[in-house]
Order: C-alpha cells, then structure tokens, then sequence
C-alpha cells in the first residue's frame, strides 16, 4: 500500500477524487427482422455490430444500463407484438460490458407466466456466469427485496436504481412473477426509502406517450411526485422516441434540489424506422468524490445515437455516436440513411431544445413558484 504519493514530505489524501460513471441506454427490441438478419445456417445469432462504435464508451463505464423491450421466452422467436429474443441476445449484451437490465416494461408478459419465469431464469444464470443484475420484475419475495430498488457499489459510491413502468400489455392473473408498476403507490414508496440507503437514486420510469417528442401531463405530476420521494435524476424510456429535459426543483428534507429529468430516451435499437424512432440518447452520469469525501453529481451529459437498419451504415444494425459522424457521408454504404440521420439529428435537437454534451440547463419546474 502507497501512503504517500510524490515527495516523502507529502502524504496522499485520504479521498482521491474518483468518479464513478453510468451510462443508461434507451429500448433494446428484438424485432423479426433483427432474429432474421442475425440468423446463421448453423443456428448461431450474430449480434456483434450492434454496439461496435460504441464499445469505449461502453467499456470505460462502470455501470452501463439497458431497458430491455422483450421477453427471453424461449423458441419459437417472434417480434412485434409479442416479443421473444433469442437467449443468446442477453449473453451479447453482457459479453459487451452491459451490467444492469431493465425489465419493467409493457412487453415482460407478452409470453404470460411462464415467459416472464423464463425470462428471470435466463438472468439469474448470467448474474452466475457474467455478473448481470436485473430489476423491475422478481419472481418471489425474495427477488423483489434484493432488486427493487437494485442498488449497486461501485468505486465506494453506491447507487439504487428503481425502475418500474406505466403498465403492460398482457396482465397476469397469479401474484408471481411480478413488475414494478408505477400506480402501485405503496411498493414505489418504499423502493423510495430504502434507497435512501444509497448515496444517490435514480429514477428508470417506463412511461409517455408514444412518438411523441415532447412530454405529457402526466408525465411531468409523476415526475415531481418522484423527485419529492427522493429521486435525484429521472430516466425514462418508452415512447421510441427522444423526449425533452427537464430540470425539477424538490426537497429531500434537508435542502432544495434540482432534478434533472430526461423524459425518454428513445430506441437504442430496434427496426422502427418512422419519423424519429433512429435517434436515441445515451445518458452518461457521473458522480464524483470531492477530496474531502463528498460526493457531487455532476451535470448529466447526453450524447446523439443513432440505429443504422441494414443497408443504411453497413449490412446490420449499427448504432452510431451520430456527432463523431456528422461530414463522413462517404462511409455509408446508404447514403439516404445518412442523410436521414442528419435531418432527424436537426429537427429533434431543435424540438426537444437537448443539445449534444452536459446539460446545464433546461425547462425549469419550480413548484414553489
């Protein structure tokens, strides 16, 4: 062990200035389209463009999180409507270096009971093999305590994630499996305070109105209502689309805070191609520890992807830091996708007023006003 860093006469200081680092992903789907262009003769599934030029980012992250749209319901594989991706997609995303998964969602229960059971099974076995943790959905008792919320530490700084959704599209009859639901005010409360255990909470609210870029009424109540529980950012997902930034002002019972609040992240990949379903958001947060041991969250930073269908970037799906890309037209094997995301780049950051990189500002909600 190094108690003193540079000259004998100097000791280190007893905090270093670490930052901890999470990146959240949009909608990861798994249309029929996708399981067709991923399929070999010999039954294998080739995943591996997906996140190709994103795999620093990916990598240098130490908590990278997924929503991920679909059940693991075993063959035979389908789409939309009623999803179930091959096994070997979640193992993909784990070998990529994603940590956490989302499974809050209106499709969990697209394959009923048994779909949703295998679906855990299939977690539980790449938390054995990988390390993945999963939240919003739990099989027993058991399951629910341990993972909502589901708090992570690293680097010495912990994290409770607390994701649940709006709804689903098939409800269950039987009490297990079960998902967080976002109206069942009692369960979400107390995932609220035994967050507060960590050292920052993050919201993972599946919610919105669909295709639209700008959030709803409820929406922005329910967002408030999250920030008083003790939120201290919200990332929601849902709509397959990008939506606004917000910033809320709350109060935890110590002091006022603001809360940033980015309404929906929009796809991450999927093969929704109508307007603006390409365009996503990567949102990086990081928390930083102050040499004197506080702990800061600094302000988020979003960055534009965008999903390249095969024939636009390359022969598969391909995500895309879109401002890295912005003048290299001639690498498109399609030019028209190209010229498809450029537009969309333009007329989504105008909309939703979210520009490339830290946001430090945004619509301010100020209740107290």
């Amino acid at each position: 062990m190094h108690l003193f860093e540079g000259s004998l006469n100097k000791a280190a200081p007893l905090f270093r200035n670490d930052t901890l680092t999470v990146r959240i992903f949009g909608d990861i789907m798994m249309h029929s389209r996708q399981i067709e262009i991923a399929a070999s003769e010999d039954g294998v599934y080739d995943f591996s463009s997906y996140f190709s030029l994103l795999s620093e980012e990916i990598s240098n992250a130490d908590i990278v999180v997924a929503n991920m749209e679909f059940t693991l319901a075993g063959r035979p594989y389908t789409g939309y409507p009623c999803f179930s991706a091959p096994d070997s997609f979640a193992t993909f995303l784990a070998e990529t270096g994603f940590d956490v998964f989302l499974a809050a969602n209106n499709h969990i229960f697209d394959k009923g009971q048994a779909g949703a059971i295998r679906t855990i099974s299939i977690y539980r076995k790449l938390e054995q093999t990988h390390g993945i943790r999963f939240t919003g959905l739990a099989e027993d008792e058991d399951g629910l305590s341990g993972n909502f919320p589901l708090t992570i530490r690293r680097k010495g700084i912990s994290v409770a994630l607390v994701n649940f959704t709006y709804g689903t599209n098939s409800p269950l009859s039987s009490e297990w499996p079960k998902v967080n639901l976002m109206d069942d005010s009692g369960p979400l409360a107390a995932a609220f305070r035994k967050a507060q255990e960590a050292d920052f909470t993050i919201a993972l609210p599946h919610w919105g109105t669909e295709y639209r870029l700008k959030h709803s009424e409820r929406q922005e109540k329910t967002a408030q209502k999250l920030a008083d529980m003790g939120a201290d950012i919200i990332i929601g997902v849902h709509p397959h689309v990008i939506q606004d930034f917000a910033l809320i002002s709350a109060y935890d019972g110590t002091k006022a805070k603001q809360v940033p609040v980015a309404y929906s992240l929009g796809n991450a990949v999927s093969n929704m191609s109508a307007a603006n379903t390409q365009l996503e958001l990567m949102a990086t947060i990081r928390i930083a520890r102050n040499f004197n041991g506080d702990l800061e969250m600094l302000p988020v930073e979003m960055t534009y992807l965008w999903c390249s269908a095969p024939g636009g970037y390359g022969k598969s799906y391909t995500v895309i830091p879109v401002a890295d890309f912005i003048g290299r037209r001639n690498e498109w094997a399609g030019k028209w996708d190209y010229d498809k995301m450029v537009r969309t780049y333009n007329k989504v950051m105008q909309e939703t007023g979210i520009k490339e990189g830290v946001q430090n500002a945004g619509t301010i909600n100020d209740k107290n006003k």
